[in-house]
């Protein structure tokens, strides 16, 4: 068969890239980054996972040096034989916003909540307990369903809800809380708090996170916040209260805390204040398996992954439910050479970049 060539190396610089900024599927852009050292070049020197993730995903821009770990890994990462040093930026970015954009859900979900960790107090347990929350309905099989704090004299006293996230990844935009009202109490009373404020983070120990050693746990001593939000005034209103951050928020580690500041309301049985919630939700974006981020010290500090399985790479490279392609299968190959996603990710993230251009020559990598 007769060879014509590389098109990238014989069209015009520009005509080139404005062909590859077509592509809107990230997969096709690191198929692409893996056809040849030009092909790659071509991708990493003009950003277009950076590009076509920022497109897909604009709240990334202002997050993502929170994945990078603010530049605390190597300054320079040098490729090929003769030690050219590109921009360790690019490179970096390539990888990085590549996994995003594959990783991340396409559409803001209402779910990011997995599981319930404590409350600060609880009146009734486990009738009244944090479970209720997650449940949308505030009666099940005919019996009310919520969350009560414990009853104080004095309308000061917070509580604190705490949740794990469905991903140790997730960007967060808003949080929903239904105050509950108490439909069976004379005057139909509603217990909200004055205000909420939410915390993002992570456990200060990952193996409590792993062994799930999280039952009872809500003070401080136990994580490491990130952010701290705003206060937001709340309602004293029986519906679903939005509360839209300034800006979406990465939460790594994917614990979230909600403050619940103040109480507003007696109960005309006994005197005292109590707070009681009906149904939280959590609106953001999360990593979708197989991929996660994996906090490695208590920093903060973080490391993307892909975690595949032995056969997962073939699979993700097979067009619909058909054979692999050409293109597909080379993919493969040049994923089995890197190690797979986790280990190309996680060497960016941590400096360790390889030297992949001089195992294989051009004419190798497109056989």
């Amino acid at each position: 068969m007769e060879s014509y060539g590389d098109f990238l190396q014989i069209l015009d610089t520009d005509v080139s890239s404005n062909i590859l900024s077509c592509m809107d599927d990230p997969s096709d852009i690191v198929r692409a980054s893996s056809v040849s050292r030009s092909w790659r070049q071509c991708v990493v020197e003009n950003g277009f996972c950076k590009s076509l993730c920022l497109k897909l995903f604009p709240e990334v821009l202002s997050a993502v040096h929170a994945i990078e770990v603010e530049d605390r890994i190597a300054p320079i990462i040098r490729l090929g034989s003769n030690n050219n040093v590109v921009l360790e930026t690019s490179e970096r970015n390539h990888r990085v916003y590549a996994i995003l954009a594959r990783g991340l859900s396409p559409t803001l979900t209402t779910d990011c909540i997995a599981k319930s960790i404590s409350a600060t107090s609880t009146d009734n347990y486990p009738e009244e307990s944090i479970e209720n929350t997650l449940e949308p309905r505030d009666r099940v099989d005919d019996r009310a369903s919520y969350w009560s704090s414990e009853g104080e004299s004095d309308a000061g006293v917070p509580e604190r809800l705490t949740y794990i996230l469905s991903s140790k990844l997730c960007f967060i935009t808003e949080i929903n809380i239904q105050p509950f009202q108490a439909y069976f109490q004379y005057g139909f009373p509603i217990y909200s708090a004055k205000a909420v404020r939410f915390r993002m983070g992570h456990l200060k120990s990952l193996l409590e996170m792993e062994t799930g050693f999280v039952d009872a746990v809500h003070t401080d001593d136990y994580f490491v916040w990130t952010y701290v939000s705003p206060e937001f005034p709340m309602t004293q209103e029986s519906c679903l209260q939005k509360f839209k951050l300034p800006q979406p928020v990465p939460c790594i580690g994917g614990i979230l805390q909600i403050e619940l500041l103040g109480r507003v309301q007696r109960q005309e049985l006994d005197g005292l204040f109590y707070i009681c919630v009906s149904h939280v939700q959590v609106v953001g974006r999360p990593l979708l398996p197989p991929f996660a981020a994996e906090v490695i010290n208590h920093s903060g500090k973080s490391v993307l992954k892909y975690c595949c399985e032995s056969d997962c790479t073939e699979r993700a490279c097979e067009v619909d439910h058909g054979e692999p392609s050409r293109q597909n299968s080379l993919t493969a190959r040049f994923m089995r050479r890197a190690g797979g996603w986790e280990r190309v990710i996680m060497n960016t993230l941590l400096g360790n970049v390889e030297d992949y251009s001089d195992n294989d020559s051009d004419e190798e990598m497109v056989d």
